[in-house]
């Protein structure tokens, strides 16, 4: 058997069974569509096409199975064609990455310098917003991947742990609390406190220590983004906790740092596929950039896992 029969049974069909149209269509001779079509009739054993004085006049019952069967296959060579044109052309495409502005702005420029100077044919799209959101562009298939601290857990997304982000507690280069020995939650909650938005990670972590400690700071000003914090830290209003990758002394002038990893718990930023994603070189190129310890085998390996624990969902 093989597909170019099965490809002239469905012509002749799309045809209203004319040979002559079918074998034009096909470009080749309405004798060479005949023999292959008997050819095929006497391998499976039935005939397709029910005929009267050697004129096809429609399908038989088990020629109905036929076709519908051919059409099937012929869909799923037309599919591995154009997987494999995809992967020739392995270099180019389109990848767009949700992300929050930490990420954005501390981790990714490292990243995409280095990613476009291997894929330059790749487009690369970067959308920002909350661990919330950015994970439903992905689940709605709007991004490719997320790369955020946080964020729910949605069946169809396959998580991928990468690395924590410590926090450091950021002041005015001359504030007394940058010269107290022990540092607690105590001394930090004496003063005005700048923090991340409550859709963050960040903020979480210094409201759950505050609150084991039976402590209320006094919140004056909530943001998105680290260098807005640094901003109105520099200006007096409060101190700052922030994770520490979003602080260089070399370049935030005018402010001091002091490591507080031991009074609050670091977030884990987590890389976020569709279970369903095929993962092209350039994705699977992108990820192991982010996170070095994810192989594409090992990319590769969690999707598949993903994918079957749907289809057994599905059945069930």
């Amino acid at each position: 058997m093989k597909l170019q029969q099965l490809e002239y049974v469905v012509e002749i069909v799309d045809h209203d069974n004319h040979l002559s149209a079918a074998a034009a269509a096909l470009h080749t001779s309405q004798p060479g569509v005949s023999r292959q079509l008997q050819m095929l009739e006497s391998e499976l054993g039935v005939p397709i096409f029910a005929r009267t004085k050697n004129r096809i006049v429609g399908l038989t019952e088990p020629g109905q199975i036929v076709v519908d069967t051919a059409r099937r296959i012929l869909s799923d060579a037309a599919s591995l064609a154009r997987l494999k044109r995809d992967l020739s052309a392995a270099n180019t495409g389109k990848l767009t990455i949700a992300t929050t502005h930490t990420h954005a702005s501390y981790i990714l420029p490292k990243v995409i310098k280095s990613f476009i100077a291997e894929f330059p044919e790749v487009q690369l799209n970067l959308l920002q917003g909350d661990p919330e959101s950015i994970c439903e562009m992905v689940a709605s298939g709007e991004a490719d991947l997320a790369l955020g601290t946080g964020g729910p857990h949605l069946d169809n997304l396959v998580e991928l742990p990468c690395f924590d982000l410590d926090r450091v507690l950021i002041a005015p280069e001359e504030h007394p609390i940058l010269s107290v020995e022990d540092l607690t939650l105590e001394e930090i909650a004496r003063y005005p406190l700048i923090t991340y938005d409550s859709r963050f990670s960040g903020y979480w972590r210094v409201h759950d220590a505050m609150q084991r400690a039976n402590l209320t700071p006094n919140v004056v000003l909530s943001a998105i983004d680290a260098s807005v914090c640094k901003t109105y830290v520099r200006m007096g209003l409060g101190i700052a906790v922030l994770a520490s990758i979003t602080v260089d002394e070399k370049v935030d002038t005018g402010l001091r740092a002091r490591d507080v990893r031991h009074l609050f718990e670091p977030s884990t930023t987590y890389l976020r596929l569709r279970a369903n994603t095929y993962p092209t070189g350039y994705l699977l190129s992108f990820v192991h950039r982010v996170a070095p310890r994810y192989t594409t085998e090992m990319v590769r390996a969690r999707l598949r896992e993903a994918q079957d624990h749907a289809i057994r969902g599905r059945s069930r």
